[in-house]
């Protein structure tokens, strides 16, 4: 079918597609497109028209009311009202949770409602506020009523067995005061008594202060509460006892009721007839039944207007801060001498008709007869950095924005930190069992990632950390599977996939025995021979796990990879800032600037990786001179011109081209330093500009007043070229001795990587060796082993995955900043 449409369709086909491929692939690399716009608005309409826009999410307002305090703004009232209905939606929030009524959780966000609905919803919140108050109010006198009745029943309970002990006290003080009352003549003095309720860890304090204000004249007796009692106001359970204070005389009665308030303690009165107790017991167990019924029907009332507030308030707390968002960003906008509000801010190109769509859709909402004017203003301002994200690019982009955010159109390193980020994590954790343990993990929370959104309100700050960061967790194990794969590490053990490439033959030192310590030969393939000519087709060969020199060659194999892919990560870097400089137009800096770095880098640093890979085709394990590759770094600079011994050269005329490559980048430092301040003293005409904005492409209003130009214009300050020399120098002694510390902290490739394998391998002999060297009976030894394993894997998950692998981020982290 593709085959019978004219040529020319197919020629604009194609351009189309690749003109919106070229599109596409522009704004992945760089930032988006921006254009600064003025936008009028009438009164009315000016509430309808942000919400739109707020629910575009397409425009950064400036503030044009930077001089006005917040309390002299347009919209202060409005903003007040919003904090107090955010108050009351608080006092909802804690009147649920005190309730412990389970929130359900609101899936759909809401859009922020129109001001008929602001209005209804202000005074149900109002409404429902001063209800709510009101029940709590009478609930709570309800409840101290309660309580009261629950003391007083306690009291008399406990009445009994204090009238028992206060009737022989009395008898007792009768028989020691008869004689004092006769010679006296008054008449038989009568025990006074005081009961009550008070907080049980006041009681030793009760019991001094009572002794010391009576001098020793008054008895107190106490009994513990077995339910606990709580407080109306806060429903806190709290430990009390029933007491009863002895005394004669109205003054000491006195002094014990003023103890008793002092401390809190609640007084009842108390009938010294059994009969008369029993009566107001009864009576007492009646009105507990009735205040039990109508605390119920209180508490059930309360309950259905929370529940009527449960299901709606996560969707006001977002409509309420939708709403406030609205006038805080109307509070930017300044006011014309038309009566018109005019706003400024900046919008992607891209979007320009969708804000122009949304404007006109608030003012038809509105009602307004006057319409939004969106204007495009042509300034030499440098626009907002805005990269547009995904949730597979999100993350990424986080960990790029934690360090800086880069300028206006520049290349994004978040794109490449996608692969360079998750390939150097991999290299420090490469594992393929812990990697695919790991890369499970974030398997199921990406594929879970729906269910997990409905449920993320209620998340902790990690587990939301992690959830956010699960596409960031599912590369992460994959290149360490295949970083395990590399390192062929399982567990610490290796997979013998392809067969080894090597074997051992009879020759002196093998007898055969498993304790022999042999050496294999590395010869050329043939008869009797260990190596077998057939290098192990992936990774690293198996037999290495077994070997005795086994850290000796993993270390020097890991350490030299560290060197390579942090020379490639930093040319990169170097490379990315040549296609700045050449989009900016700023061939000064391509010459001044990226060429020396260049040559500086790679004069030193990669020279070194030169050095490696050349040692790794030329020499071998019969070669006469084996140098040693550092010592050939040292060399470089110390026997500056020296021609080298043989044992210490890798090839011919070594010492010129070392020599060479030093010249070339001690050259480079003044070039780095002074070129660029020189050339544009010399030739003012070469000093760069900020920044230069492309034309724009959208022309539906053109800003052809040019008054108030010069106020929207930014003043940038002028160099003199003594601080481009400053800024120069800096620069050059940052970029020269970071060439140095960088390549050094690239080694926590290797170091991490070791210690990650070795720390495996230690696991794995301490725990799951253990049960193998032992000779149990079989039962006893399948036990063993379950549990050993249950042991070794949660060990493993905890230290080897979760520690090691936050570890191996933080230092990937590191190198990418």
């Amino acid at each position: 079918s593709f085959a019978c449409i004219s040529p020319s369709f197919k020629l604009s086909y194609y351009n189309e597609y690749k003109s919106y491929l070229s599109e596409d692939m522009s704004k992945l690399f760089r930032s988006e497109e921006m254009t600064l716009c003025q936008i009028y608005l009438s009164q009315e309409a000016a509430y309808n028209c942000i919400r739109e826009l707020g629910e575009l999410g397409a425009v950064q307002f400036s503030d044009l009311n930077e001089g006005v305090s917040a309390f002299s703004r347009n919209y202060v009232s409005e903003i007040r009202r919003m904090e107090e209905m955010e108050r009351r939606l608080r006092f909802f929030a804690g009147e649920i949770e005190k309730e412990k009524l389970p929130v359900p959780a609101d899936y759909n966000i809401p859009a922020a409602p129109n001001q008929k609905d602001l209005i209804d919803l202000e005074a149900t919140l109002e409404q429902l506020e001063v209800e709510t108050r009101q029940i709590n109010v009478n609930q709570e006198a309800l409840l101290r009523n309660f309580y009261e009745l629950k003391e007083l029943k306690h009291v008399l309970n406990s009445a009994s067995q204090f009238f028992q002990e206060g009737a022989a006290i009395e008898r007792e003080q009768q028989s020691s005061m008869m004689k004092y009352d006769e010679e006296a003549g008054s008449a038989s003095r009568h025990l006074s008594f005081l009961c009550g309720v008070i907080n049980r860890a006041k009681i030793p304090v009760f019991e001094r202060v009572l002794w010391r204000a009576s001098r020793g004249k008054a008895l107190l007796r106490h009994l513990e509460i077995d339910e606990p009692l709580k407080d109306p106001a806060t429903e806190e359970e709290i430990q009390k006892s029933t007491f009863i204070v002895y005394f004669q005389g109205e003054q000491l009665k006195i002094r014990v009721k003023k103890i008793c308030e002092g401390l809190g303690a609640t007084t009842y009165p108390c009938k010294e007839s059994y009969n008369e107790r029993k009566q107001t017991e009864v009576e007492v167990d009646k009105r507990l039944k009735e205040l039990t019924d109508i605390l119920k029907e209180t508490h059930n009332h309360r309950y259905r207007m929370l529940d009527t507030v449960v299901q709606n308030i996560n969707s006001w707390i977002v409509q309420v801060k939708k709403v406030k968002a609205i006038y805080y960003t109307m509070n930017k906008f300044r006011k014309t001498d038309t009566g018109l509000l005019m706003a400024e801010g900046w919008v992607p190109m891209s979007q320009l008709n969708s804000v122009d769509t949304a404007l006109k859709r608030g003012t038809t909402s509105a009602g307004s007869a006057t319409q939004a004017i969106l204007n495009v203003v042509t300034t030499k301002r440098t626009p907002p950095t805005y990269h547009r994200t995904n949730k597979l690019t999100k993350g990424f982009q986080a960990i790029i924005d934690a360090y800086g955010v880069a300028t206006y159109q520049e290349i994004n390193p978040a794109i490449f930190t996608i692969i360079t980020f998750p390939f150097l994590f991999g290299i420090m954790f490469g594992d393929l069992g812990h990697g695919f343990i790991m890369f499970l993990a974030g398997l199921y929370l990406v594929l879970k990632e729906n269910a997990f959104l409905k449920r993320i309100k209620t998340f902790d700050e990690i587990t939301a950390m992690m959830f956010h960061g699960r596409y960031i967790i599912l590369l992460n194990g994959l290149f360490a599977m295949y970083a395990g794969l590399l390192y062929n590490d399982v567990f610490a053990k290796s997979l013998n996939i392809f067969g080894s490439s090597w074997y051992p033959v009879p020759g002196p030192g093998y007898s055969g025995s498993e304790e022999t310590l042999f050496g294999l030969d590395p010869k050329p393939c043939g008869e009797g021979r260990n190596f077998s000519c057939r290098p192990y087709p992936f990774g690293i060969d198996p037999i290495w796990n077994v070997a005795e020199n086994k850290l000796m060659f993993i270390n020097s194999y890991k350490m030299k990879l560290a060197v390579i892919l942090g020379l490639i990560q930093m040319t990169f870097g170097v490379v990315l800032s040549y296609y700045n400089y050449r989009f900016k137009g700023k061939t000064l800096d391509v010459y001044c600037t990226f060429i020396p770095q260049m040559l500086f880098l790679q004069s030193i640093i990669g020279y070194l990786v030169f050095m490696i890979i050349f040692k790794w085709f030329t020499v071998n394990a019969r070669s006469t001179a084996q140098p040693s590759i550092l010592i050939c770094l040292i060399n470089m600079f110390l026997k500056f011109g020296t021609k080298l011994d043989k044992s210490e050269a890798l090839y011919q005329n070594q010492h010129i081209v070392q020599s060479a490559l030093v010249v070339l980048a001690v050259i480079c430092v003044p070039w780095m330093m002074i070129a660029k301040p020189i050339i544009e003293h010399a030739y003012p005409r070469v000093r760069q500009a900020k920044y230069t904005p492309l034309p724009q492409s959208y022309t539906q209003f053109e800003n052809e007043a040019e008054e108030g130009d010069e106020g929207d214009e930014e003043e940038h300050e002028e160099h003199t070229t003594l601080d481009i020399m400053v800024h120069q120098a800096i620069e050059t002694i940052e970029f020269s001795l970071g060439c140095i510390s960088n390549t050094a902290s690239y080694l926590r490739l290797w170091a991490l990587s070791l210690a990650h394998a070795e720390l495996s391998e230690v696991l794995w002999d301490m725990v799951m060796k253990m049960p193998f060297g032992m000779d149990p009976p079989v039962y006893l030894k399948t036990i063993m082993i379950i549990f050993l394993f249950a042991f070794w894997a949660g060990l493993t998950v905890a230290i080897l995955i979760v520690m090691e692998g936050l570890s191996a981020f933080l230092h990937a982290l590191r190198l990418h900043w």
